[in-house]
């Protein structure tokens, strides 16, 4: 099999027709320079982009008005010389010239309106455009023909690497063009049933998928082949299973913060899939000539990459006249120097290892909120969903995102009955119909909770850290009245909600003096359940009492992980799995990600020293050594292997061979 790229750039290229000489500064010896300095093995070049061009001599599509040569054909043709593979970008969601010259391709709302991102129907020719404004395509009809003719017409004239077709989201819009409704209609599904319509959608994206990867495999069957923007938490498992690779387009200044990659990386592990993770040279986002991004936080972010079992994508976009900035190329060769020094102890074939699992309900803020505690605490975890298997686990964290269906529960007794631990939050195991606690928690749920706020004052049993006085809770626990249970937290209500009519100060309402009858924390066996949405109360204020009271809960029932490896809360961990080698890699990230405007930026890279680790492991440890040359004093103990890591400067490696 061959070896999965690790060090690509995707280079971007959406060109407006009013740029003139397009290409013309293409060199083919200077594009091999900037390559050789990026240090890449792969480059995903253009085919077709947003404004709807092609850049080679198309006869299906529309090549770009002022591009007087084979770009494309002359950058595969470059790369290929030297050893680099070139997937191809082909655009599909958003064609901007294809969207004005076929009004009938676009997606229409249930009103028949354009369905638009950022794009205002209204507005003048003359008026600013705002970033990221587009017309959505419909993949039916005489649009998804042209897309699979030319996707065909590339495979026969090309030697093609991989399809890389973007904004192919299967969970954005549904579509009630004339030609949905139709379809609709004849599948039986009923299009004012929002339901229907997402059935409708996903099986329209599937069947644009299952199309164009039979025509790229046809003609280049060890081609790659991935449908930009179905790799999110949500994806239904029939779309997953179409791609050849996952790209994860985690852009970390302005898209979601450096902690969303980690449990995505960890969820597209379960998929025996590689992956790559996607960053971007510039300082915001996609678009942004001229923008660059600090080689300091291009190596954190690479070395992250790795650490977490992906390979590396850098995003660039090329000038319109062709020439490659050199610049850019510097900048990413330096992160991609210190990955190609790294790659083999991580990155595609490596996998999560850890006793503690996260059960994912919808990737939202209550899954996000829980992970941000996790990773700021250095508790690794799995990402797992319905029908994992659960026994390799010691604890299970449900976030409290959705309530879980029958199977689920039945698997989840099924756990507890034999042993394992289950951290339930929020309304995670509250049945919405019955009103009722779907796992046996020591109490009986009362329903809601009747005030806009509470606040909860911890036991002993888990008030390690927390100050011993009520603290607030922005909003309300669900009320559950025990009945059995072990309680380990009392809640205290306010004396009303704040409302125009009766208010106190300038925010929330004091609490009264007596507890009210509901638990605030509870146990039974080896169950604990939280009936506050802790995960997004986190991910909303931040308090690091909740953060704190969630893991004290966790550790009363979780109290033998794999690793332990306590750093300040900027530090991150992920211990790997290489099972074809016979053993295991403990990574160990320290950057801290300082809010600059609308960007989360990386610029000190301080160095943290003597980190305790614990390892448990259930191999017989031959030995443990660092890549990067330190030594380790390693003793073992009953609680398992344990060593100091001298020293974190951004990143640090202990291979643990058995």
């Amino acid at each position: 099999m061959q070896r999965f790229p690790t060090r690509q750039v995707h280079l971007d290229f959406h060109t407006s027709q009013a740029i003139p000489a397009v290409g013309a500064k293409f060199d083919r010896k200077q594009w091999q320079k900037a390559i050789r300095l990026g240090r890449l093995n792969s480059i995903t070049i253009f085919a077709k982009c947003h404004h709807s061009w092609s850049y080679y001599p198309t006869k299906v599509g529309r090549r770009h008005p002022t591009l007087k040569r084979d770009l494309m054909g002359e950058q595969i043709e470059a790369c290929h010389a030297i050893g680099v593979r070139a997937p191809l970008y082909y655009t599909a969601g958003w064609s901007a010239n294809d969207a004005e010259a076929h009004p009938d391709w676009c997606v229409r709302d249930r009103q028949g309106k354009i369905v638009t991102i950022s794009h205002d129907l209204s507005a003048k020719p003359t008026d600013p455009k705002p970033p990221f404004a587009w017309k959505f395509l419909c993949p039916t009809g005489d649009y998804r023909q042209l897309m699979l003719e030319q996707t065909a017409e590339i495979c026969r004239q090309y030697p093609v690497d991989g399809l890389f077709y973007d904004i192919c989201n299967c969970e954005w819009h549904s579509c009630f063009c004339p030609r949905c409704r139709r379809a609709m209609k004849d599948a039986g599904l009923d299009e004012k049933c929002d339901a229907d319509a997402r059935t409708h959608r996903i099986a329209t994206w599937r069947s644009f998928m299952q199309a164009s990867k039979a025509i790229v495999h046809g003609a280049h069957p060890q081609a790659t082949v991935f449908w930009n923007g179905n790799a999110a938490l949500n994806t239904p498992d029939d779309i997953l299973a179409l791609p050849t690779h996952f790209e994860l387009e985690d852009l970390p200044t302005v898209w979601g913060g450096y902690d969303k990659f980690p449990p995505r990386a960890k969820w597209f592990a379960r998929t025996g899939k590689a992956m790559l993770a996607m960053t971007g040279k510039f300082h915001t986002a996609w678009g942004e000539f001229g923008g660059f991004k600090h080689p300091d936080a291009l190596r954190f972010e690479a070395a992250s990459m790795i650490a977490f079992g992906a390979a590396c994508s850098v995003g660039d976009q090329l000038h319109p006249s062709g020439q490659m900035d050199l610049g850019t190329y510097g900048n990413i060769g330096q992160a991609y120097k210190y990955v190609e020094a790294i790659e083999d102890f991580g990155g595609p074939g490596s996998l999560p290892f850890a006793n503690l699992a996260v059960w994912i309900s919808d990737g939202g803020a209550d899954d996000e909120g829980l992970i941000h505690m996790l990773l700021e605490r250095q508790m690794d975890f799995e990402v797992i969903r319905d029908g994992a298997t659960l026994a390799k686990y010691a604890a299970v964290i449900l976030p409290g995102g959705a309530t879980l269906n029958a199977t689920a529960i039945g698997q989840l007794k099924s756990y507890l009955q034999a042993g394992g631990a289950v951290l339930a939050i929020g309304k995670s195991i509250v049945d919405s119909h019955t009103g009722r606690l779907l796992l046996d928690a020591g109490g009986r749920y009362a329903g809601p909770g009747k005030y806009d706020c509470d606040y909860l004052q911890v036991g002993r049993e888990i008030g390690e850290g927390l100050v011993a006085s009520p603290f607030l809770n922005y909003s309300p626990a669900l009320r559950v009245l025990p009945t059995g249970g072990k309680v380990l937290a009392k809640i205290y209500e306010p004396y009303f909600s704040r409302t125009y009519a009766h208010f106190c100060s300038h925010q929330n309402t004091p609490n009264q003096l007596a507890p009210a009858k509901h638990a605030g924390a509870i146990q039974k066996g080896r169950l604990v359940y939280l009936p506050h949405a802790m995960g997004s109360m986190y991910l909303a204020n931040g308090a690091r009492v909740h953060r704190d009271l969630t893991i004290n809960a966790l550790r009363r029932i979780y109290r033998k992980p794999t690793l332990q490896a306590p750093m300040p809360s900027a530090g991150r961990v992920s211990l790997l799995h290489q099972p074809d080698r016979n053993r295991y890699v403990l990574h160990l990230l320290y950057g801290t990600p300082l809010q600059r405007g609308k960007c989360s930026v990386i610029e000190d890279l301080p160095p943290i020293h003597d980190i305790a680790v614990t390892l448990r492991l259930p191999e017989t440890v031959k030995k443990a050594w660092m890549p990067q040359g330190d030594k380790l004093r390693i003793s073992r103990t009953a609680g398992g292997l344990k060593f100091a890591v001298p020293t974190v400067e951004c990143h640090a490696m202990v291979v643990v061979e058995y």
